[in-house]
């Protein structure tokens, strides 16, 4: 297995490498532009990530890199996967000469940029944490694009002093608001990228002003470690033990039941099921379905098992996790074979006295996402305080942030 070690030759098999992910990337269409391409077959990832790293996880298409760890062992900073790299530079359209803020720092992100944007333009990328940024600021250095990128250390809540705004804005820590700080500094014509966090579920946004308010321009899905600092946005968890002595998690973005305490005890009752006849063929994604749930369904959390519990040996092949607390019960998102043979049908397995009442929540709202989301696209806004959301015809869900409300909308079906 051949490692990373922080030096670059171009004759080494890391090259190599680089120009298969660029071909892979180019064949998938993450990459789209000559510019992006170019600069993936330049940059050596190899030297933004820790030493000893196998080439064939630096250069894979979906495996981010960790490069830091809390106390706890959460991840509090890495080296993205490939394919969002790509897609989220191509999603801001950028272009030589512009100048680039990223927020969340590491290098290899801010490296392929200053490629990107060329001799013209400038990138300036910033972390919170002084560790982070002084590796960054070191490895951008060796790489040679110590004077083509400036590193700041900061909270990016606030603005970036020294700087007036910025052409295009990426965000590569996962984000529960938008702040005002940065629709300050985009510039009129400028793009926002960002991964938004809406009730547990997030999409990598990239949004326009259109008026008053944002509008997003292109959608991709991906998961990002969370932002710290004064925008980080702490969820609610609850452990719900069982009659084994393991437990499970249940994570609320916001809408946390109150009392929590009426859940106690649910798992010792008798489970019951609901079905709701929607199916999906194995190996299409549903991960528009979540977001629906995340959207109109109160009550709604992410959820967890404890390693080593039979339903966590089970997750994702009869669950998903997902569920819904309501009136003092709780149900999670269940798959069964589908009678016609081929696929699953999607269901809740729910506990407690008022099971069949959280579990028909679910499915009524698989149902509808059935009937009216399944088959488009949606859309979202941002809506800074002081706007108004305007919602399209269709179905729309807002969620209330700090500085505003982010809309959610499926188009009717015409």
């Amino acid at each position: 297995m051949i490692q990373a070690t922080g030096m670059t030759d171009d004759s080494s098999p890391a090259r190599r490498l680089r120009h298969e992910l660029a071909d892979t990337l180019r064949a998938q269409r993450q990459i789209v532009s000559p510019a992006v391409d170019k600069a993936f077959r330049t940059v050596p990832r190899e030297m933004f990530v820790p030493v000893g790293t196998s080439l064939e996880i630096v250069y894979s298409v979906d495996s981010p890199v960790i490069t830091k760890t809390d106390e706890h062992g959460a991840h509090i900073s890495s080296v993205s996967a490939t394919y969002i790299q790509a897609r989220m530079i191509e999603m801001a359209a950028i272009a030589p000469g512009m100048t680039v803020l990223e927020i969340g720092s590491g290098g290899y992100n801010a490296a392929l940029l200053a490629e990107v944007v060329g001799s013209s333009g400038h990138v300036v990328s910033v972390d919170i944490d002084r560790e982070i940024t002084e590796r960054a600021r070191d490895l951008l250095g060796r790489a040679g694009y110590g004077g083509r990128v400036t590193v700041v250390q900061a909270d990016a809540e606030h603005p970036i002093s020294g700087f007036e705004q910025f052409d295009r804005i990426l965000v590569t820590v996962g984000a529960w608001d938008v702040f005002p700080a940065w629709l300050d500094q985009l510039t009129a014509t400028g793009i926002l990228v960002v991964p938004l966090r809406m009730n547990g579920v997030t999409r990598t946004i990239a949004f326009q002003r259109h008026g008053d308010h944002l509008a997003s321009i292109d959608v991709e899905l991906a998961g990002f470690v969370p932002m710290r600092g004064e925008g980080a946005h702490a969820e609610r968890t609850f452990l719900l033990p069982d009659r084994h002595g393991k437990h499970l998690k249940l994570q609320f973005d916001s809408g946390a039941p109150e009392p929590i305490s009426g859940l106690d005890g649910v798992l010792a009752t008798e489970p019951v099921s609901v079905w709701s006849g929607v199916t999906i063929a194995n190996g299409v994604s549903f991960a528009d379905l979540h977001l629906w749930l995340a959207a109109f369904l109160p009550g709604f959390c992410r959820v967890g098992a404890a390693p080593g519990t039979d339903l966590a040996s089970q997750l994702g092949k009869s669950w998903f996790p997902f569920g819904v607390v309501r009136d003092g019960s709780f149900a999670y998102l269940a798959v069964r074979p589908a009678l016609n043979g081929g696929g699953v049908e999607f269901g809740a397995t729910a506990y407690g006295s008022h099971g069949r009442v959280a579990a028909t929540a679910l499915t009524e709202q698989v149902e509808a996402w059935d009937r009216h989301g399944r088959s488009c696209e949606p859309a979202f806004q941002f809506w800074p305080t002081g706007s108004q959301p305007a919602l399209s015809s269709g179905h729309s869900a807002v969620l209330t942030k700090h500085h505003g409300a982010v809309s959610i909308s499926w188009p009717q079906a015409g």
